[in-house]
């Protein structure tokens, strides 16, 4: 197991996750136990002591928060929910505009990886011809990544007078966002380099000398199921390589699990698109502030905060309401 560096991280993340929960059931366990033998003992001495009486229900309380915060790991019963993930964002319908929201959507996710203490890691970035990003893909390394943020995958949807317009209109922009679990080298998805295509080229776009004089870019297809993912934010090919392949892994996995489930709408070609009518959540920001999820019609009128990644609310609601799909 341990000449397989991947693989061994994964097994010692599931491991230290297991042991943590084991550790905080047993915690909970020892407290209830500690905290019903003195109120038993108060009960049976007729004690009328106030401050004794406070101080059992700030336990009391302070252990049902813990219990409930162990409670909610439940939802993450799927196979990948406690590993770590892949979240990508593309520029939909409205361009410039769209492109400046898939970069605000991608600064609000990095925010909220930072407020969970989650690390990141930018696999992929597709810079606007104007502002904005037409699409990234950002590898999220941290306990229950995936589960946390499965539920974000959708379109998302975002109305404002546009600082792109001379004439100050309002417009409506789209991005799609995309989450996808990071799979083992060696699991479930193990890819045939005969089934692969590989296709090098320059990088294009920020990233020191090596940009534009190296052919270290790296798109690689899918032949079977025509999938392609492209990779050019390493330095070296073979840096640009490796993560290509992490990120092909993961959607060919996320293909044939919609193959298993008989979602051929999907597989055959027809994905959801970055338009009006499919959106999850819509961001208002003129003439009036709020996000609204409309799966589960909670709504916020503090735009600035959510969109700087206050979002673990709505996340968390979504996992409750929506659970493993």
């Amino acid at each position: 197991m341990w000449a397989d560096q991947d693989r061994a991280r994964a097994l010692s993340q599931e491991l230290r996750i297991l042991q943590k929960e084991l550790a905080t059931w047993e915690r909970i366990h020892h407290d209830v136990e500690g905290l019903f033998s003195v109120a038993q003992s108060a009960e049976e001495e007729g004690w009328r002591d106030t401050a004794l009486s406070e101080e059992i229900q700030n336990e009391c309380d302070r252990i049902v928060e813990a219990y409930e915060q162990e409670q909610f790991l439940i939802n993450f019963s799927g196979n990948y929910d406690s590993g770590n993930a892949l979240l990508s964002v593309h520029a939909g319908t409205g361009g410039v505009d769209a492109q400046d929201f898939a970069q605000m959507l991608l600064r609000m996710y990095l925010r909220y990886a930072e407020r969970k203490g989650f690390q990141t890691s930018l696999a992929h970035e597709s810079h606007g011809s104007e502002a904005g990003i037409k699409s990234a893909t950002v590898e999220v390394l941290g306990d229950y990544a995936y589960g946390f943020l499965r539920t974000e995958a959708g379109v998302h949807r975002l109305v404002r007078i546009s600082p792109f317009d001379a004439e100050k209109m309002r417009h409506t922009s789209f991005a799609l966002v995309e989450v996808l679990p990071v799979i083992p080298e060696v699991g479930e998805i193990e890819l045939d380099e005969k089934n692969l295509k590989f296709q090098a080229s320059t990088s294009r776009g920020a990233g020191g000398q090596s940009v534009n004089t190296t052919y270290s870019a790296i798109k690689v297809t899918h032949i079977p199921s025509g999938i392609t993912v492209s990779c050019q934010n390493e330095r070296s090919q073979a840096q640009n390589k490796v993560t290509a392949l992490k990120i092909l892994r993961a959607r060919v996995y996320d293909y044939m699990e919609k193959k298993r489930k008989g979602l051929l709408k999907e597989i055959q070609g027809v994905p959801m698109k970055a338009q009006w009518g499919n959106q999850i959540r819509s961001y208002v920001l003129q003439p009036f502030r709020m996000v609204k999820d409309h799966r589960t019609e909670m709504e916020t009128a503090d735009t600035r905060k959510f969109l700087d990644g206050d979002i673990d609310a709505f996340i968390q609601e979504n996992v409750k309401k929506l659970g493993r799909v």
